[in-house]
């Protein structure tokens, strides 16, 4: 066993702990998001004539893009609070410095950590759009790492962050003005080409556009949404190398020095 597995493997002990609060949330979350705004509003969007890209049904274009937004937020969520409690509160990672266990040990553990749990999140989503009969071809079994990607390449830069912070105030600002409006606009809930060119651009420019994009076109099977699949998938795994590397010089700043 490797020394960063074992520090997934601590995060598992933990978890086995709590895991029975979560598995109900996990089911229940998608299936309210697509019951209320898939079938309640996504009715309205239909009865106003409004088409959206391939002349999709709404809730079908936007349990996909939902499944990757919601690998971002608990991704964000396991990156901020968690990781602040072993830095500041608890103080983990020093009783984990103290024996062999290096900072890149610790990073790569919790970023193990983290796809695992998207796993089980986007495994359960996946397994509610099928209730709602949105994929549409074996594909969509690919809709789960692509969900997994988009939720660590955030985990690389939220942890980041989280290794520059004293206390938790700045997780408050980071989630009002950096996740609540990538969730809004980053093409979940409606299609990037209704924004003006300039916000259009920016939002492009995010980590959760392409995540939404690359998911939403495995899950619906769609070519047309497929065809810059190798640019979604170097974008998503060059953010994540990038911040890695980021956030491994930033927790050595903060652990070691």
């Amino acid at each position: 066993m490797t020394a960063a597995t074992k520090i997934l493997h601590r995060n598992l002990l933990v978890y086995r702990r709590t895991f029975r609060g979560s598995i109900f949330s996990s089911f229940v979350t998608p299936l309210l998001y697509l019951t209320a705004m898939g079938v309640g509003l996504g009715s309205m969007v239909t009865a106003s004539g409004s088409r959206l890209i391939g002349g999709y049904e709404f809730t079908h274009f936007l349990g996909p893009g939902l499944m990757a937004a919601t690998c971002m937020q608990s991704a964000v969520f396991e990156s901020t609070f968690p990781i602040m409690g072993k830095i500041v509160w608890r103080r983990n990672y020093e009783a984990m410095l103290a024996t062999p266990i290096a900072v890149r040990d610790i990073l790569g553990g919790e970023l193990l950590w983290i796809a695992f749990r998207m796993v089980l999140i986007s495994t359960v989503f996946l397994g509610v759009l099928t209730l709602f009969a949105i994929p549409r071809s074996p594909l969509a079994l690919l809709g789960i790492p692509a969900a997994v990607l988009t939720g660590v390449a955030f985990s690389a830069a939220i942890i980041s962050f989280a290794a520059t912070q004293r206390n938790d105030a700045g997780f408050a600002w980071m989630f009002r003005f950096v996740i609540n409006p990538l969730f809004l606009f980053s093409g979940t809930f409606f299609p990037l080409s209704q924004l003006p060119a300039p916000a259009h651009w920016l939002a492009a420019a995010t980590p959760l556009y392409h995540g939404v994009s690359l998911t939403r076109g495995l899950i619906l099977g769609d070519d047309t949404l497929l065809a810059g699949w190798y640019w979604h998938v170097s974008y998503l795994v060059a953010f994540t190398g990038i911040f890695a590397v980021v956030a491994h010089r930033l927790l050595s700043r903060r652990l070691v020095s």
